[in-house]
């Protein structure tokens, strides 16, 4: 069992769909299990840190902060984001 799970494509800074998270902690435990590709640079990799909110990982490789809001935040801004675009057309 786990108490966090996700699964969540990633965007790079051009708002393109480059990148991959998954994140996993299990129930009885303050560690998650993070496997990610970053959407700047590609690198993939797999690693273990404290879960805590907000929650947060940095590539190996470019240095990014991945940022991992929570769902509602997300959709809301997502939404936000689409009434501006609509109201722009």
């Amino acid at each position: 069992m786990y108490r966090y799970v996700t699964n969540r494509t990633l965007k790079n800074r051009a708002g393109e769909e480059k990148g991959r998270i998954k994140a996993l902690v299990p129930t009885d435990s303050e560690t998650a299990q993070i496997d990610y590709v970053c959407p700047e640079c590609g690198f993939s990799e797999h690693k273990e840190q404290p879960w805590q909110r907000p929650f947060s990982v940095k590539c190996s490789k470019c240095s990014l902060d991945i940022k991992i809001p929570k769902l509602k935040d997300e959709i809301k801004k997502d939404k936000l984001r689409a009434r501006k675009e609509a109201a722009a057309s």
